[in-house]
Parts: structure tokens; C-alpha cells; sequence
């Protein structure tokens, strides 16, 4: 068994010490391991949006009603972010986590409150099992606010995420309207709940792992936001739990997935659901995967929609702020798999 790393950074530790084993603090107990020979290979629904602005955009909805209901995920394509613009993204991903470990490590915090760090596997603070995985996490909405934060190195960092956050927040705002249309609620409902908005981003990092089997990029767990929208490269690793089983969802080129979060299964009232999905890992090659979480404003209050509460369904969770949401959920980490719990009505 490998010893425990004194590097701060995964990537470092993979790099330069050359390690043929998982040292100690990334190996799961054996009832926790991803048991990868067990995975089904299925497809999630994708949905083509190119009609969503359009005579048939009733159809269109009512796809992405369903899939929210029936999966908790679904790929999207025919969105509207240029190719150009994600191929930058990633681009410049690959570029920064390949950047000497002195230039990453001016980012570097394992403070869950800062809005712009570089760190390692999820809560290095409370959890007691480390995950694969190195991430570069940024507030991006709004831009202005958060911007000047960000790293400088590479040279077209700032303007290519840039670029891209603001692309990537129109397609949110598309599928917000278009989720709130097919629970029966106006278009304009759950964004109007969202107080100011936020958004938040990761650059997620999996190095080649020498045994897989034995640990996580992420283990399952549900995306506190309101939902996310994924980019990742071409290296298979996104995991969805469905019907019991864990489901490997391979990339598509030019395509996002995205997931609903805790917040968007509050405001639903239970009729769509947040999914666990993980992240695993392979011994040959590094993974990346950029998550875009769009989510309310620290005091914005959540709960479920009025027009969804009814006798025969009442109220299943409580009103809440997002900043106590969020708070609680860094505080527990990924080993309670669901924070929602916390937050059922009494």
C-alpha cells in the first residue's frame, strides 16, 4: 500500500512521484468501491433543441418534462454555444492544469468559501477518504464581480472563460424557462425565484489512476444547485444511477448534460428528482469535465411552488435560504449522499 502524499495537488503527486499504487487515503472501504465490472452501458435521452424557439417548442418541452421526470438528466444538442467557444474552454482547461505546480498553486485554498481556488478531491477539510480528482472552482455570475479573480496564466484564460460562462448562462436560461413550462408553472417562475442568480463553475482534473477499482474522481452524489450543465472531453467517466444501477453515460461530441439539482427538486415539490451520478477513473488516461452550476442567489428563499402543493401532494420540503443550503452541504460533504434530507417539512 502507498504512503500517504505530502503533496498538495493530486496531479503533482501522479506526475512526479511516479506512483504504481493508490496511496492509502484514496482507497475506499471494499463495500464503497465503484465495482466497475458491474456498470451498464445505456444512453440518457437527448434532446434536440434546435425547435425549442419555434412552432414545435411545445414538443421540445414536454421532451425535457419527461426526461426530468423519468431520468433526472438528459443531453442536449443544437444548443446555442458555439463550437468554437467550447473547444477554447476545454482547450484552455488542459492547458492550465498542465502549467508548472508553481504557477497553479498561486490559486491554491482548501477554504470551501472562496470564490476563486484551486484544490483536491472534494472537502479536504472533513472528509476522511480522498477522491481522483484536482479542481479549479470559480464564481462566474456576475462576470465583473468575480473576474479579476481568476488566474492570468494561461495568457487567454480570463477571456475564454469568460466567453464561455456567458454563452453557457444563455443556454441555462433557456432551460430554466423551459423546465418551469413543463411542470405546469409560467415560464418565468423559477427564475424569478432565484433572487439575483448565481453561477459557479468547475474545471474538474482526473489523472490516470494505477487501480481504478479501489477509488473515485467522485463518488455518487446530487448537485445542490438548481442545475448543471456539463462539458467533458472525449475520455468516458460520467456515471448516472438509474433503476438501481450505476449507468455509464459515454461522451457525445458537441453535446451537454444536464442534471437537476436539489434546488430544482424542491421547487418541482418532488416530481423531478436530483440524481446520484459519480465520476470514475482509468488507468490510461486523464479525464476532464467542466460543470457549469447555475443556481439562486445566496438570500434567495427555495421551496416548493405553490401551484404544486396540494392536498392529496402536500409540501415536502421547507422553505429555506440558498446560503443555508449551501452551507450545510459543504459542511456534510459527499458522504451523506443526499443533503435534501435535511430539509424535508416537518
Amino acid at each position: 500500500m502507498a504512503a500517504i502524499s505530502k503533496r498538495l495537488l493530486l496531479s503533482d503527486l501522479v506526475s512526479s512521484d511516479k506512483i504504481d499504487q493508490v496511496p492509502s487515503n484514496y482507497i475506499r472501504p471494499i463495500s464503497q468501491r465503484p465495482n466497475l465490472q458491474h456498470v451498464f452501458h445505456d444512453s440518457i435521452p437527448l434532446i434536440d433543441l434546435h425547435h425549442l424557439y419555434g412552432p414545435n417548442r411545445a414538443h421540445v418541452v414536454e421532451q425535457i418534462g419527461r426526461a426530468c421526470r423519468e431520468y433526472g438528466f438528459f443531453q442536449v444538442k443544437n444548443h446555442t454555444v458555439p463550437e468554437s467557444t467550447t473547444a477554447n474552454m476545454m482547450q484552455i482547461a488542459r492547458e492550465f492544469f498542465k502549467l508548472p505546480e508553481e504557477e497553479r498553486l498561486k490559486v491554491y485554498s482548501d477554504d470551501p468559501t472562496k470564490t476563486t481556488r484551486l484544490s483536491t478531491s472534494f472537502n479536504i477539510r472533513t472528509e476522511k477518504v480522498a477522491n481522483w480528482r484536482d479542481f479549479l472552482r470559480l464564481h462566474c455570475y456576475p462576470l465583473e464581480d468575480y473576474v479579476h479573480e481568476w488566474p492570468t496564466n494561461p495568457a487567454c484564460f480570463r477571456v475564454h472563460v469568460a466567453e464561455y460562462c456567458r454563452s453557457v448562462r444563455g443556454l441555462a436560461l433557456q432551460l430554466i424557462e423551459a423546465i418551469s413550462e413543463s411542470l405546469g408553472l409560467d415560464k418565468d417562475y423559477i427564475s424569478r425565484q432565484l433572487g439575483q442568480h448565481g453561477q459557479h463553475m468547475a474545471l474538474n482534473y482526473y489523472p490516470p489512476c494505477p487501480q481504478p477499482d479501489l477509488t473515485y474522481g467522485l463518488p455518487g452524489h446530487s448537485d445542490l444547485n438548481l442545475i448543471t450543465i456539463l462539458l467533458q472531453d472525449d475520455v468516458p467517466g460520467f456515471q448516472v444511477l438509474r433503476n438501481g444501477h450505476w449507468v455509464a453515460v459515454d461522451p457525445v461530441p458537441n453535446t451537454f448534460i444536464i442534471n437537476i439539482g436539489d434546488q430544482m427538486q424542491v421547487m418541482s415539490n418532488d416530481k423531478y428528482t436530483s440524481v446520484l451520478h459519480r465520476a470514475v477513473v482509468n488507468c490510461d488516461k486523464e479525464r476532464i469535465s467542466i460543470p457549469t452550476f447555475y443556481c439562486p442567489s445566496p438570500d434567495a428563499v427555495i421551496g416548493p411552488a405553490p401551484e404544486l402543493v396540494t392536498d392529496d401532494e402536500p409540501a415536502v420540503y421547507r422553505q429555506f435560504t440558498y446560503a443555508e443550503y449551501y452551507e450545510k452541504f459543504w459542511k456534510t460533504g459527499l458522504a451523506t449522499e443526499k443533503c435534501l434530507d435535511m430539509f424535508l417539512a416537518t
